[in-house]
């Protein structure tokens, strides 16, 4: 063990017996009782029955683990499928242009390949889950005192998934899609947007195209550009870097084209230690990587904060994309709109 390697905790019931219960329990099941995973969570439920919690707790912890265990079985057979989803305001009428807006581009996203994720309810949900038809449309409804109803659209479809908590519906928005698309909207609206850019700026969720699209000519998100420029800019509360995080337009066609350039070279990327391993379908060529590192040397560390790969050993659960060249960088981890720049660079090869 190297000197700055921290010892590994093992996660135990602390009684030999009952681990080894549980390891025959999943074998018995076909899970491989070496998979750490599902034994720390079998764990992580006894541990929680020996804390004694109280009722209400218990129904909390009972239907998050549902819910999010039906939601990622609903989304398994289409991972491989990119996806957007679309907010904005349920009581937006038919006749409204941000209405047909909606409609429009999410139809120009089903042309691209894209699967459209909706709040499942009526207005902007409703129309952009008309646009993107049926087959190609997931809802996440969220269940409310006044009995929201599934748009008629997508209702009676098995993509649709009805949640009670709103935080395990907002993890499977997130963690489901390759691109958000936020139309005008109420509190609903801007709560997923101003959590969404908090995650990316804090590196807790992955860089990913996040579009403001108003009415043409509208001045929605101008208003929400001059207030965060006007405020948070310079009263020196966010970095200016971050206004690369997303993008305000009252173009469909530049909204769409926003999310397909994002694609264009890059793929994806995680963090394997210290380095941040960007996949991408084409390599970048040498003089490419020189530039991006004299360019972007504010965000790099170390002595050698840029080379390309092969799939690290790391990698080797992901073999869809075992084949993909690799560029690694040294990130500080900080700058995560610079990172959203640098990403740009890397879809100009």
């Amino acid at each position: 063990m190297s000197s700055d390697s921290k010892p590994v905790r093992k996660y135990t019931t602390a009684k030999p017996e009952i681990d080894d219960k549980i390891r025959d329990l999943l074998k018995e099941w076909g899970v491989d009782p070496e998979e750490p995973k599902y034994f720390e969570m079998v764990v992580t439920i006894l541990k929680l029955a020996s804390d004694n919690p109280h009722p209400a707790d218990l129904l909390l912890f009972n239907r998050m683990m549902k819910e999010v265990r039906y939601a990622n079985r609903v989304f398994q057979p289409y991972r491989g499928t990119r996806k957007i989803s679309v907010f904005g305001s349920a009581r937006t009428l038919a006749d409204c242009p941000t209405y047909k807006a909606a409609y429009h581009f999410s139809e120009m996203m089903r042309d691209r390949g894209f699967m459209v994720i909706t709040g499942g309810g009526e207005g902007i949900m409703g129309a952009a889950q008309a646009g993107a038809g049926r087959e190609h449309g997931f809802a996440l409804n969220i269940e409310l005192p006044f009995e929201q109803r599934a748009n008629k659209t997508i209702d009676g479809d098995h993509k649709l998934i009805n949640f009670k908590y709103f935080f395990t519906r907002k993890l499977q928005f997130l963690k489901n899609s390759d691109a958000i698309a936020l139309f005008p909207g109420g509190f609903g609206t801007i709560d997923e947007g101003f959590e969404t850019l908090t995650l990316m700026q804090t590196g807790k969720a992955q860089i990913l195209p996040v579009i403001m699209v108003d009415e043409p000519h509208g001045s929605f998100w101008r208003s929400f550009d001059h207030y965060i420029k006007n405020h948070l800019i310079k009263d020196g509360l966010i970095s200016r870097d971050d206004l690369h995080l997303f993008k305000i337009t009252d173009s469909l066609e530049e909204a769409c084209r926003e999310v397909i350039n994002f694609y264009y070279n890059f793929v994806s990327y995680r963090f394997v230690r210290d380095i941040c391993v960007i996949r991408m379908q084409r390599q970048i060529p040498q003089g490419g990587l020189v530039r991006l590192e004299e360019d972007f040397q504010d965000i790099l560390i170390g002595e050698e904060p840029v080379w390309t790969s092969e799939a690290l050993p790391e990698e080797a659960e992901e073999t869809e994309i075992a084949d993909l060249p690799r560029l690694c960088i040294r990130f500080n981890r900080r700058a995560y709109g610079r990172l959203r720049q640098l990403i740009d660079r890397v879809n100009m090869y």
